[in-house]
């Protein structure tokens, strides 16, 4: 059948009916463990009854509005989080992309607003991943995403990661900020240490920079706590966030302190469909399930017991897994060879899962993951190392390079 979407993805041939808590079944009632969440944003799982019910009773109401009138779901919405956070001002848009180009933007209005306008590059990381956007695209710096979109967006100073002195040089007269993830996941699931990020804050604070955290994947559980600054010890004064805020539907949001966001006045930014009800509706049921009380420990018992077993599963096969890395239920395993294979054997086994970089299978369960479920995914995760196994040992010799793709 010929497809009229616009060719810019690699799908699988694949596609699902329904889904179930973990679970997505296709039409033909296949089920498969879905660890790919959407790419962190199911992180509640498939239809699950609170976050129906929220959208469903929003629905019957009014969809959209616009933000020329007062949104009372989404005020309550912003204070639950500025109560939860270091934040004192949260602006909604509707993706992790619009997000990041928010917290940019802030970060640079708020120099022009002390009188500083040319205090506007930001200092940014190898393999981060900001969004889609022509300025997102210029901060992750990724040459395979720019080429060929004309001339690249100017502002962003790129460092290799987890080197301070770099940042320390690229530190300049023009520079407005630092943006990171406290936890690459398109680049690797790679954690970047508490003592770097609380480096970075003194850094920022000796030289009156904003520090700004990308959290679009991180946020809402995913490491353990709401956000994961909050277990490294630093604070940052912008932070964006989206993806599992939503729990499957669209949204964004930019945290802000008080003082960084100084310059974000009347008409200064917007969004058309930002902090629509339908999507305030959503949120606010989110942030019930998961600021409940246990919700959060539950999540970290779970992160523990999955990271156990899968670390039992690389002793057990330790020419298929190299690696097991991540925080919380982002986690990822580096392949020894190449990953893609490896995500098919999965498939093979039922179990989705998503790429990242530097040859890691990124495996994002739902944060309402049961010991049941993480019991077959080990079982699933287990039988696809086989699956690998024996094809090189079915390989002809040449053909066994062991090298990642």
């Amino acid at each position: 059948m010929t497809s009229h979407l616009l060719p810019t993805y690699a799908r699988v041939d694949l596609s699902f009916d329904h889904g179930e808590g973990a679970w997505l079944v296709t039409g033909d009632g296949e089920r498969y463990l879905d660890f790919g969440g959407g790419v962190a944003v199911n992180s509640f799982g498939h239809a699950h009854p609170r976050l129906v019910a929220a959208l469903t009773e929003q629905a019957q109401k009014v969809w959209h509005v616009s933000n020329l009138y007062r949104i009372s779901e989404g005020e309550r919405l912003a204070a639950r989080l500025c109560a939860a956070t270091f934040a004192d001002y949260v602006f909604f848009c509707n993706s992790g992309a619009e997000a990041m180009e928010g917290a940019i933007k802030v970060a640079r209005k708020y120099h022009a607003a002390e009188g500083h306008p040319e205090r506007y590059r930001i200092i940014t990381f190898e393999g981060a991943f900001h969004g889609r956007t022509l300025a997102t695209l210029a901060a992750g710096g990724q040459k395979k995403y720019l080429d060929g979109f004309g001339p690249v967006v100017e502002g962003f100073d790129q460092v290799p990661f987890g080197d301070l002195d770099a940042v320390k040089r690229a530190i300049g007269a023009e520079t407005a900020a630092i943006l990171i993830e406290p936890v690459q996941g398109e680049g690797g699931v790679r954690v970047v240490p508490h003592a770097f990020l609380k480096a970075l804050r003194e850094l920022a604070d000796r030289n009156g920079l904003l520090l700004v955290f990308d959290e679009v994947q991180t946020g809402i559980g995913r490491t353990g706590d709401l956000y994961a600054y909050q277990h490294t010890g630093v604070v940052p004064d912008i932070l964006g966030s989206a993806k599992a805020l939503g729990g499957g539907f669209p949204i964004g949001a930019v945290l802000a302190t008080a003082a960084a966001a100084k310059g974000m006045t009347a008409g200064t930014h917007g969004s058309t469909f930002g902090g629509n009800p339908l999507a305030m509706a959503v949120a606010n049921a989110v942030l019930d399930i998961v600021l409940a009380d246990g919700f959060l420990d539950r999540v970290r018992y779970h992160a523990i017991l999955f990271r156990q077993r899968l670390a039992e599963l690389k002793d057990r096969h330790p020419t298929v897994i190299a690696d097991v890395r991540g925080e919380g239920l982002l986690l990822g395993l580096r392949i020894v060879g190449p990953s893609g294979a490896f995500a098919d054997a999965l498939r093979a086994e039922h179990v989705l899962s998503v790429a990242a970089g530097d040859n890691v299978v990124r495996l994002l369960p739902p944060l309402i993951i049961q010991e049941a479920e993480i019991a077959t995914a080990i079982e699933r995760i287990d039988a696809a190392a086989r699956r690998i196994e024996a094809a090189n040992a079915a390989a002809p010799a040449d053909a066994k390079t062991g090298a990642p793709a």
